[in-house]
């Protein structure tokens, strides 16, 4: 009977020239008797993959298993049909056949859960509503090269500087923080002369271009395709010093086309999850997305406002799949603010996919920028996307308009900040991010949490590591007892001139010095001219103006049996000198050969009856023989030693 019925349903489509929707989602309802297991991952993820969910400390499970490959081969036995691609998460193939009784077979087999329509063959007379009406492009005036660096920033970024400084990027470029070792998806609708542009220099002869595939035409070729995804690709992979370096150019990228920019079905909403999947079983980190659905040209596909935040869309159940195989999700919030629409768009609602909206390089919202729909903070926040420099097809940079640009803009900064903390996991570096917003404590529908400022998102990570490796701690002295050298190791609590003093019993500051440091930064340092000073109790004291710490050391004194010692004799590589002052004042020690030629001398103030420590500095470089210890005061006095 079921196969009866969808016989009927599927001829009475092609009678009413429905048959146009030739391309099929065929789900199914498990994966029973799969040949993959949980045992044997490499067989499905690469190594990067399965290292990212260690890491992560993420399962790996069923949803993990490509779609079952007996189900795929029942379905393609059942008459004209083709197979295109699958998802795994989903549990889905998209298949393409115009034959109705091989459908109705499909739709009647015990495993098939449904059979749709997602497309028809594409209509090149039809362009996508988002992104082509809204994302202008206009050549910028030629701008002069620039041969150095800009004031403060060590990369030449030219005519990208305003967008990578509102975010305070430099701070992490100037660390060495430019998005090695971090792996960028990038999905798009094309990726324009990529291959041939100056821009991509740098990517493509370091192979930083890890790999291209097309989930549209499956012809694993991009570069002839839209110029979109060239665009958005150059705010972050950009390096060409003096007239335009993008937000991460030393990341590595996967250059993924997913979106036929010619029409718009949610056929393309599959090909988005399939696409995410090959980025996550490629070991991919980040996802940088400036697509987005809710329109289609046939208007029975559309979403509606009951579908946002419910993760009810295709591609927002993918997007938050990807973010939970522990990938960072980025993408546009959508051009829709002046629109009928005016809210986000799919998958920009899904919570755990950052969803990025647009402002200028003064931080002002774009007026077409959407708006987040009330229920939870979105967009969760906001990059430049008015006047955004890309780079053109003319091989000069460009402006273009449009959140489209905005999401790619933050994206290649997140991932510099995640190369400088590879050990924290997606959603702890997003927090940051937020964290580091102008607006976080105060969110609103059309900025979110605001400007993030990758300074302070640093910091805030960088606290919380400190945290884990010390505690509450921060200021350190070692050893204690000290005899020739007291290490400080210290956490600096702000930014600007920091005051390190060796302070004795009375508080008096016996040794002291003064160095700049950076919020939250880790400095190792040393006191190495104590071995002179008495034994007796000390404060190592840390002070920044609006901060101060004090540790207690003491310095180690030893039994003499006489006023005048030096050990140990023989000696190697060290000489110390004790003394127990019989006098006070200004004493000289000198150190002497045999014949009396002063090799090293030291002045010394001391008070009767307190005892010091001398250790000679050259003691490791003397050849072998004897030599003599001298005490020059009111008393004088010399003590034979042998190397």
């Amino acid at each position: 009977m079921k196969s009866a019925l969808l016989l009927v349903l599927w001829l009475g489509m092609l009678q009413t020239g429905i048959a146009q929707y030739s391309k099929i989602i065929v789900q199914f309802t498990d994966k029973q008797q799969t040949p993959f297991t949980t045992n044997n991952p490499q067989a499905y993820l690469s190594q990067k993959a399965i290292d990212r969910r260690a890491k992560q400390n993420i399962v790996i499970d069923s949803t993990d298993f490509p779609v079952n490959p007996g189900y795929i081969q029942q379905v393609l036995q059942q008459g004209a049909v083709s197979y295109l691609s699958q998802s795994k998460w989903l549990n889905q193939i998209l298949i393409q056949s115009s034959d109705a009784q091989a459908i109705a077979a499909i739709s009647a087999l015990p495993f098939v859960k449904s059979a749709a329509p997602v497309a028809l063959q594409p209509n090149r007379n039809t362009e996508r509503l988002f992104n082509r009406t809204i994302e202008k492009v206009s050549p910028l005036p030629l701008l002069p090269v620039v041969n150095g660096a800009n004031e403060t920033e060590d990369l030449q970024y030219g005519a990208s500087a305003a967008q990578v400084s509102i975010h305070n990027g430099g701070f992490l470029h100037n660390k060495g923080f430019t998005g090695q070792g971090i792996t960028i998806a990038v999905l798009d609708a094309g990726f324009y002369h990529y291959q041939t542009l100056s821009a991509f220099d740098s990517i493509r002869n370091n192979g930083q271009v890890l790999g291209v595939k097309d989930f549209v035409d499956f012809d694993n070729s991009v570069d002839e395709d839209d110029t979109h995804g060239m665009y958005c690709l150059s705010t972050i992979a950009a390096n060409k010093p003096g007239v335009m370096v993008g937000t991460a150019p030393h990341a590595s990228f996967w250059l993924l086309r997913s979106e036929n920019n010619f029409s718009e079905y949610p056929i393309e909403e599959h090909n988005w999850v399939a696409t995410a999947e090959f980025a996550d079983s490629a070991g991919a980190d980040m996802i940088s997305s400036s697509l987005g659905y809710y329109w289609f040209d046939d208007a029975q596909f559309n979403h509606s406002y009951a579908d946002i935040y419910q993760n009810s869309t295709t591609v927002s159940k993918g997007a938050a799949m990807a973010a939970h195989k522990g990938m960072i999700v980025t993408n546009s919030a959508g051009n829709e603010g002046n629109n009928s629409w005016k809210y986000l768009i799919f998958p920009a609602d899904a919570d755990s996919v950052c969803s990025v909206g647009a402002v200028n390089t003064s931080g002002v919202i774009a007026s077409f920028s959407s708006y987040g729909y009330t229920g939870k903070v979105k967009p969760n926040i906001v990059s430049v996307g008015s006047g955004t420099t890309i780079f053109g097809v003319n091989d000069l940079p460009a402006t273009g308009s449009g959140t489209s640009f905005s999401n790619p803009n933050i994206n290649g900064l997140i991932a510099c900040l995640w190369q400088a903390f590879p050990a924290v996991n997606n959603m702890a570096i997003l927090d940051a991010v937020y964290k580091s917003a102008d607006k976080y404590s105060n969110p609103d529908n059309r900025y979110g949490y605001g400007l993030p400022d990758m300074k302070k998102a640093y910091t805030i990570l960088k606290e919380q590591q400190n945290i884990a490796l010390y505690g509450t701690d921060w200021l350190f002295a070692t050893p204690n007892p000290f005899s020739s050298r007291v290490n400080i190791k210290f956490i600096a609590r702000k930014e600007g001139s920091v005051t390190i003093s060796l302070m004795d019993a009375g508080g008096n500051a016996v040794r002291s010095f003064v160095m700049s440091a950076e919020e939250q930064e880790i400095y190792d340092t040393a006191f190495t001219d104590v071995a002179s000073l008495p034994g007796g109790d000390y404060f190592v004291q840390y002070s920044d103006g609006i901060n101060t710490k004090q540790v207690a050391v003491s310095k180690t004194g030893i039994t003499l049996k006489d006023w005048l010692v030096a050990v140990p004799v023989p000696f190697t590589t060290q000489l110390t000198v004790y003394i127990k002052a019989p006098e006070t004042g200004s004493i000289q020690l000198r150190i002497t050969d045999a014949a009396g030629k002063i090799i090293e001398t030291a002045t010394l103030q001391v008070q009767q009856d307190a005892q010091y420590s001398y250790m000679v500095r050259n003691a490791g470089v003397l050849p072998h023989g004897v030599y003599l210890v001298q005490y020059v005061g009111k008393q004088k006095r010399a003590i034979k030693v042998v190397k």
